[in-house]
C-alpha cells in the first residue's frame, strides 16, 4: 500500500456517496455531489502524478486506478440517466432533454469492449496501455459530468431566489451550451477512442501478431 493506491481506494469509496448525492433533489446535496465529484476527478490526476514522479507504480495500482475510473463513470452517468427522466423540468438535461439510452449504450459498451479486448490481448501476450484518445475521452466526460452536477444546484438556487440580471442572463446560456456540447463531444470521442484501439492493434483483430 502506498499513497497513490490509497487515493484510488478513497475514490472508489466515494463512488456510492456520489451516486446517492446525484440522485438527491435538495440544493445542498447537489452541491455536495458536485464538490465530491470534483475531488474524485482531481484525485485521479494526483495519484497518477505521484506514482510516476516517485516510482510508486505497482501491480495493485494498475488494477485499482482503472477500476476506480470505471466506478466513477457508473456512479455519475447512471444516476444522471435516472434524474433526467423525472417529471420535474429542472431535472432535464440542457439541449438533450433526457439522457438518451443510446448514449448510455455507447459509453458503457465502449468500456466493456475495451476491457474485454485488453483481456484478449493479454492472453496473446500484448499489454494495451491507456492511449491518448482514451484519456481525452475521459477528460471530456468529466467536463460534462462536472458541468451538469454544478448546473442542477445552480439552477435550483436561481429558481428559489429569483436570480435575474445581466450576469445570470450570460451565465445560463453559457452553462447550458457547455453541458450540451461536452456531452456531444464525449460521445464522439468515445466512439473515436474505441476505433483508435482497434486500428492501433488491428493485427490482434485480424489474428496476426
Amino acid at each position: 500500500m502506498n499513497l497513490p493506491n490509497a487515493i484510488s481506494i478513497g475514490r472508489i469509496a466515494a463512488c456510492p456517496v456520489i451516486f446517492h448525492l446525484t440522485l438527491a433533489s435538495g440544493t445542498t446535496s447537489r452541491y455536495a455531489a458536485f464538490f465530491l465529484f470534483l475531488a474524485a476527478a482531481f484525485s485521479d490526476l494526483w495519484d497518477g502524478y505521484l506514482a510516476r514522479k516517485y516510482g510508486w507504480i505497482t501491480d495493485v495500482g494498475k488494477l485499482l486506478d482503472p477500476a476506480a475510473d470505471k466506478l466513477l463513470l457508473a456512479s455519475t452517468f447512471i444516476p444522471i440517466y435516472i434524474v433526467t427522466r423525472r417529471p420535474d423540468e429542472l431535472d432535464a438535461l440542457p439541449w438533450w432533454g433526457t439522457m438518451p439510452l443510446w448514449v448510455m449504450v455507447v459509453v458503457f459498451g465502449r468500456e466493456i469492449f475495451v476491457t474485454l479486448f485488453r483481456g484478449y490481448a493479454a492472453r496473446r501476450g500484448v499489454v494495451i496501455p491507456a492511449g491518448k484518445s482514451g484519456k481525452y475521452k475521459a477528460f471530456v466526460q468529466n467536463l460534462f459530468v462536472g458541468g451538469l452536477l454544478l448546473w442542477y444546484p445552480v439552477l435550483l438556487s436561481a429558481t428559489e431566489r429569483g436570480w435575474s440580471g445581466a450576469f445570470w442572463g450570460i451565465w445560463r446560456p453559457f452553462h447550458t451550451a457547455w453541458i450540451g456540447a461536452t456531452l456531444a463531444l464525449a460521445v464522439a470521442l468515445t466512439v473515436f477512442s474505441m476505433a483508435d484501439y482497434l486500428w492501433r492493434y488491428r493485427a490482434l483483430v485480424t489474428g496476426g501478431g
